[in-house]
């Protein structure tokens, strides 16, 4: 990965540079994680391990994450256990060594960059403190409030232990920060129902604010809340920097963010996506929608380089928007797939 930007290489760079890391991956996630061995063995892999292309190496649903432990490291290299979140079902399980989880703290650091620029902002948190509960093993919830935490300063979060808002708090932080720009962040459905509501009943000004928000649109969906009318209601109490991003517990790291001008999210350059037609699983064209799988460099600790998500995606342009590369929006998911908005399940007890 670059020092510095990680939004600058072309899709023909990508390509490259991705298939090289990624077909090593695969290799050494063959010999430290036997099930992962057995399934490629299942799938038909390449004997001598060589690929021809991104889009030709062996793909695991995520779905096996909820299913089987898969690591490819012993048991007392364990630092971290994530969990995603999903409302129905048994959460997937992602181990972690203090390698795989310093690389992946250090990719969104400088993915965030992009967006926050290199000074760490105030924070205002649409949350609860109780989502850091059992730090240790965490959910998908708090691990990426945590996650972002670092990003900024002077954490205020906007709901108390009862999940009320806490007005005194956020009032404070308002006034301390006054005609400075701070960060907020939270789940979409969070953003939704608590900031946005609260915000404009007290009548807040949060027009130095800079947005970052992910997960929870099918519950905004349900309830007829398009992305458009989202950012119009934000845009009443002055916060119109909104940045959308998405990312899963199974690629912790790799997340996507959504640019300033050109409509879309875009990949950094240690991942990717890539969009496939779920009657034949090969590549969607530009502008078709299929299913989106996902691709990084950063999972080491655990067999999660290649993964199909139960997402439905859509990509609208390569190499022509505000950064080079994919360009392309989420657009719901799978019928019959598991509901799984991190912002719609708190942390189990």
């Amino acid at each position: 990965m670059s020092r510095t930007s990680v939004f600058t290489l072309s899709q023909q760079e990508r390509d490259i540079a991705l298939l090289a890391s990624l077909t090593g991956l695969t290799s050494v996630h063959q010999r430290r994680c036997p099930p992962y061995a057995r399934l490629l063995s299942a799938l038909g892999a390449p004997p001598d391990g060589k690929y021809g292309s991104v889009e030709e190496l062996h793909w695991l649903p995520v779905r096996l994450f909820k299913q089987h432990n898969l690591k490819s490291i012993p048991d007392h290299e364990v630092f971290r256990v994530l969990t995603s979140s999903g409302t129905t079902g048994e959460p997937s399980t992602v181990y972690l060594d203090r390698q795989t989880a310093a690389a992946q703290a250090e990719a969104l650091t400088r993915t965030l960059q992009a967006v926050l620029g290199r000074l760490r902002l105030p924070m205002l948190i649409a949350d609860s403190s109780a989502v850091l509960a059992r730090r240790a093993s965490l959910s998908a919830r708090g691990a990426a409030v945590l996650g972002m935490m670092s990003h900024g300063r002077d954490h205020t979060f906007l709901l108390d232990a009862d999940d009320k808002a806490d007005l005194p708090a956020v009032n404070a932080f308002l006034r301390r920060h006054s005609g400075d720009p701070f960060l907020i962040f939270g789940f979409t459905y969070m953003i939704w129902t608590e900031l946005a509501a609260i915000a404009l009943q007290e009548k807040m000004d949060l027009s130095n604010g800079i947005l970052l928000h992910t997960g929870g649109w099918k519950k905004l969906s349900d309830q007829a809340v398009s992305e458009a009318h989202f950012k119009r209601t934000l845009a009443e109490t002055g916060l119109r920097q909104v940045h959308n991003y998405y990312g899963m517990t199974e690629a912790i790291g790799a997340i996507f963010v959504e640019g300033s001008k050109t409509p879309g999210l875009y990949c950094p350059d240690f991942a990717d996506v890539i969009v496939r037609n779920p009657v034949d699983w090969s590549p969607s064209p530009v502008g078709v929608p299929g299913v989106i799988e996902v691709v990084s460099e950063l999972p080491r600790s655990y067999p999660g380089h290649v993964l199909l998500t139960e997402d439905i995606g859509v990509i609208h342009g390569i190499d022509d928007g505000d950064w080079p590369g994919k360009r392309f929006s989420v657009l719901g998911r799978l019928p019959r797939s598991e509901a799984r908005g991190c912002s719609d399940a708190m942390p189990a007890p």
